[in-house]
């Protein structure tokens, strides 16, 4: 089988190399595209593939269509918005993700965001410190758990909503389950989104809702950019000036949001699993499901089913 690895962001030559590793010793072929410019170049690469591992990389109709033995594609990451899965599920063609490989990597950077924040963006001037804040957690998957794991460490008090998670299950790892998004919102100093780009959830963090925090709230994004809606976050932070918005996923009115100095900052690209060991845990992860499909048709992962 020739499985394709296109990415826009290369991984690590170390998990390029782990994963050519594990495909050979199950009998599959490697092809590989790095930082293409034009899409053509990922409908001529795509034309023979068995498989695909792609990261943030877009797979459209047209790159499904192009690809006539295509049977599996894989996201080396959690979030799986930027593939047409309905789509791939009218070509029988099998989308997975690779939970969990990232999530650490996406939390630690909450925290890194958060010091940076609380300490005034390091401009000298005294700031405040993480320890007894309450932070709320929007979404209790794997990165959120993550983010209450290293929360408590700074001697947090640590809060979290997700309607598809028990609140029993909250409550085990150590954290106060709230009845309601609103109460999130209402309650915490911070609130740190972690929720998928979903039809429910695209915009859904507005005016009405950010609005609900305390002064001097903090809001912090390192889900998906399609969860604000921009504009009416724009209005309110133009009206409430103690509160900070920030992010590693650069907003489409970044310019606009720039305005706010001093209670906005953006990583100039997605910066979540910038990390060695995330790159490597995804990419090792997606081959291994990519094998487990052709050795035994495991979909456990799939995400169009």
């Amino acid at each position: 089988m020739k499985i394709l690895i296109a990415t826009e962001k290369p991984f690590a030559a170390v998990a390029v190399n782990g994963i050519k590793k594990e495909a050979k010793q199950a009998g599959h072929e490697v092809v590989l595209l790095e930082k293409y410019t034009d899409k053509q170049q990922l409908l001529d690469a795509v034309a023979d593939a068995d498989a695909m591992i792609v990261r943030s990389d877009k797979i459209t109709p047209d790159v499904m269509d192009a690809a006539k033995k295509l049977k599996i594609v894989v996201r080396a990451g959690a979030g799986y918005d930027s593939i047409d899965t309905e789509y791939a599920k009218q070509k029988d063609i099998v989308v997975e993700n690779t939970p969990g490989q990232n999530s650490n990597a996406v939390a630690e950077l909450v925290f890194g965001l958060l010091v940076y924040t609380v300490r005034n963006f390091y401009n000298g001037k005294a700031g405040t410190e993480l320890k007894s804040k309450k932070l709320g957690i929007l979404a209790f998957g794997n990165v959120g758990r993550n983010v209450a794991r290293i929360a408590k460490g700074f001697g947090m008090k640590v809060y979290a909503y997700d309607e598809y998670c028990p609140n029993e299950v909250i409550e085990d790892a150590g954290v106060h389950a709230v009845q309601c998004r609103n109460d999130l919102f209402k309650d915490c100093d911070i609130v740190s989104l972690h929720i998928p780009a979903t039809a429910e959830t695209k915009q859904s963090i507005n005016y009405e809702v950010v609005n609900q925090m305390k002064k001097g709230g903090i809001l912090i994004n390192t889900a998906r950019k399609e969860v604000i809606d921009e504009p009416q976050l724009l209005k309110l932070l133009a009206e409430r000036e103690d509160l900070k918005f920030i992010t590693d996923i650069k907003p489409d009115a970044d310019e606009e949001f720039r305005k706010f100095e001093g209670r906005y900052f953006s990583t100039p690209k997605k910066m979540g699993a910038q990390t060695a060991e995330a790159n490597i845990n995804a990419g090792i992860a997606a081959i291994k499901q990519i094998n487990a499909f052709f050795k035994d048709g495991d979909t456990r992962f799939q995400v169009n089913k």
